[in-house]
């Protein structure tokens, strides 16, 4: 009987989860889809949002998301290659950076906001501009990267590593072709939530990256990423809905062309290793 309620639970969650994706995707597409088109992806916004489309918006996310992935991405995986397979040496350095990481999981966007604010857009002097963004961005997505990264590492069998060790394998053999593709997954996910992470931030775009509408010459010049255009039409403009939900709709799309890519590329990752 235990087992039976155990059972029904589970499944009952598990369809909580689902009806709840379900309503939210069916609501961006029953309220998006009159609004999407092509002349939407390839035309500047017009009258506040209410008119023309997305492609400088569109441009300036690519570019930002690009920034916050390359450099979260090299960090995040050295960080986390450290924790596990290196940090025992320093107890006390791994404990004390296990710590910062927790804080940062915690810390709300609006704090990186305001973090990236005054460090790269003031302190460096990069302004209000596509790079202030996108390294705000990286900064958030690193903790998420660095946990679900360094829990798959630790958790690929030590047989493993002694096979290796037994076979005179050197340690960057062994990480590079047994532990890393053998933590892939981890890698995967942890890329796939810092990813998106960064594509639904407002509050700490509209800090570094500015609020203008316009098409960016270079990583430079201020721009407005589509979480902040969404935001923007849904609080600021009467009458955007319609173009908000078909931004939404966009960013949905983004996200999930985003995951078949990267997944794509873990497949061939994959192969290449075996």
């Amino acid at each position: 009987m235990r087992d039976r309620l155990s059972a029904v639970a589970a499944w009952g969650a598990a369809g909580l989860v689902l009806a709840a994706f379900a309503w939210l995707i069916g609501d961006v597409l029953w309220r998006g889809l009159p609004g999407l088109s092509w002349q939407f992806l390839v035309s500047a916004p017009a009258d506040a949002g209410r008119a023309g489309g997305i492609a400088p918006i569109l441009l300036a996310t690519v570019w930002i998301l690009a920034i916050a992935i390359g450099t979260a991405l090299p960090l995040g995986l050295a960080t986390a290659v450290w924790l596990a397979e290196f940090g025992h040496r320093q107890p006390r350095l791994q404990g004390h950076v296990n710590h910062a990481l927790d804080v940062l999981a915690g810390v709300p966007s609006i704090v990186f906001g305001l973090f990236g604010n005054a460090f790269f857009a003031v302190t460096l002097g990069l302004g209000f501009s596509i790079l202030s963004g996108g390294l705000t961005l990286a900064c958030m997505a690193l903790p998420i990267l660095v946990r679900v990264t360094g829990a798959g590492l630790q958790a690929v069998p030590a047989e493993l590593r002694q096979g290796a060790a037994a076979c005179g394998l050197t340690q960057w053999t062994t990480l590079s072709r047994l532990l890393l593709p053998a933590a892939l997954p981890a890698l995967l996910a942890g890329t796939l939530l810092g990813i998106g992470r960064a594509l639904a931030e407002t509050a700490a775009l509209i800090f570094t990256s500015g609020y203008v509408d316009r098409y960016p010459g270079s990583v430079f010049d201020s721009a407005r990423a589509l979480s902040v255009h969404i935001y923007d039409l849904a609080m600021n403009v009467p009458g955007g809905e319609r173009n908000g939900y078909a931004s939404a709709l966009v960013l949905v799309a983004l996200i999930l062309c985003i995951n078949l890519a990267t997944h794509a590329l873990a497949r061939g990752w994959q192969r290449s290793m075996s």
